[in-house]
């Protein structure tokens, strides 16, 4: 963590902006742009500056506006005076100047500039061959990361490989299959060039060949290349390093980040300088905490939690997820529906009780965002199967996820009975994981339409939210 504090003191400062006079400068003090990369170890710390990148995209207010508050999961939540512009992104009534999609577009470019920081200043070292692509894997991989999401909120984005300067600042859009093809290509290299672990505990957080091949199976998912996604699971499996997690309740507690089924996750530490915790904690969390309760629960996703176990107990992940009237919460307590005033339920997953994060610190949470993990890899494989009509494979990779929440297992049945099966699943097993909203945008208008609601209106090929207007004030190559 010594080495992400410094980085993070380094780079901090390198935000992107329309502003172009700082773009050529020198970093100062002791390290400069011409010696940061003479060895390895201070290479490193650059690397280390594009991890803490990563902490900021997810543990902000940006990524779960996305993926759940978009969605058919949630509604804003909080007071019905904050939030105006999660408000509008609920009610699709997005327009350029939305601040929300300023602040994740300029975290995303920023993350990407210093992963591309690393990849070229790396390549042009005289650091050894097996170093080199080391560090350019996991940069490589970083930056398909911001590019996935990006692609996936906005469509067309701007494609930047190299570092930004002042002759190549302004940045014209790139197609969708050209964004794919750069993840994909830096994907193939990460796999290529990262270890399936890592020798030395002091790496623990590295982003590792798994890593690489699940999102690569993601990406290649969702291109609806199912073939090509089956195949990069099952090299993933191959590594013998993955399996379920025992307890679904487990994943969303400290220390899940070292569970056998986190594949990436981006990692968090409370009670440091900088900070690098994760407020999360505090935008979910009900006011009795210091919370803000945004990101509230509907009751279209309890409703989806329609079967009972083996036993006849409620799915285990509903509770695990959300918090409920007469259920247990976190604290020893039992929720409130007046805690969560939006709907009557607040996410679960991302808090934490006070014996941990009390109230005076309540945004600065220790718990990981587990980006990718197991059970959603054997959900992709299930749904590529599914897609190429090998239905008995496609029941087989379900039901491991349905038996470790206790749930009977699924026969073969029709490809249309069994792609509404495998939809659900991923509902249920993946909420609040801020994933529901890019699931039904690639799953189609008539999924999408029917979830979204009369606010929503499908926009061919599907819905992107507009560019923001900074963005199209200042980059003079994206043309209208």
């Amino acid at each position: 963590m010594r080495k992400i504090l410094i980085a993070f003191v380094l780079f901090g400062g390198l935000a992107l902006s329309s502003c172009n006079d700082f773009l050529d400068e020198e970093i100062e003090g002791e390290y400069t742009s011409s010696n940061i990369f003479d060895t390895a170890d201070d290479a490193d710390l650059v690397l280390t500056g594009a991890y803490n990148g990563l902490n900021f995209t997810t543990s902000s207010n940006e990524i779960w506006v996305f993926g759940d508050v978009a969605s058919d999961d949630s509604e804003k939540g909080g007071g019905d005076s904050d939030g105006s512009d999660i408000g509008l992104i609920d009610n699709f009534n997005v327009t350029a100047d939305n601040g929300i999609l300023l602040t994740y577009w300029q975290f995303a470019y920023e993350g990407i500039n210093r992963a591309n920081t690393v990849i070229n200043g790396v390549y042009n070292s005289a650091i050894a061959d097996s170093t080199k692509q080391l560090m350019i894997g996991q940069a490589k991989f970083i930056r398909a990361y911001y590019y996935f999401n990006l692609v996936n909120i906005w469509g067309e984005v701007p494609l930047r490989t190299e570092v930004i300067t002042t002759s190549n600042v302004n940045t014209g859009l790139s197609s969708v299959s050209t964004i794919y093809a750069q993840i994909d290509s830096d994907l193939v290299y990460a796999t290529n060039a990262l270890p399936a672990v890592y020798a030395s505990s002091s790496d623990a957080g590295r982003i590792t060949k798994g890593a690489a091949l699940g999102l690569l199976a993601k990406s290649l998912l969702y291109q609806e290349d199912w073939t090509d996604c089956i195949t990069t699971i099952n090299e993933l499996e191959d590594l013998g390093i993955y399996s379920l997690e025992t307890n679904y309740a487990d994943l969303f507690k400290l220390g899940a980040e070292d569970s056998p089924e986190a594949i990436f996750a981006i990692r968090h530490l409370s009670n440091q300088s900088p900070g690098v915790g994760n407020c999360l904690n505090q935008w979910f969390a009900p006011s009795v905490e210091n919370g803000y309760y945004f990101n509230a629960p509907t009751s279209s996703y309890v409703a989806a939690f329609n079967e009972q176990t083996a036993s006849g107990d409620t799915d285990p992940r509903l509770d695990a997820s959300i918090g409920r009237e007469g259920q247990s919460w976190l604290n020893d307590d039992v929720f409130d529906a007046s805690w969560g005033p939006a709907t009557g339920y607040l996410v679960k997953k991302h808090n934490q009780p006070l014996s941990e994060v009390p109230v005076g610190t309540k945004g600065d949470g220790g718990l990981p965002y587990i980006y990718l993990r197991y059970a959603d890899i054997l959900l992709m494989k299930a749904e590529a199967y599914m897609q190429t009509n090998d239905l008995s494979n496609a029941a087989v990779e379900l039901n491991r996820v349905r038996s470790r929440a206790g749930l009977a297992d699924i026969s073969v049945v029709s490809q249309s009975q069994m792609k509404s099966v495998i939809y659900l699943e991923r509902r249920r097993e993946m909420g609040f994981e801020f994933h529901r909203f890019f699931d039904l945008m690639r799953w189609g208008e008539d999924i999408a339409t029917a979830a979204l609601g009369s606010n929503f209106v499908w926009e061919d090929p599907r819905y992107y939210f507009p560019i923001p207007q900074s963005e199209l004030d200042s980059n003079s190559a994206i043309v209208q």
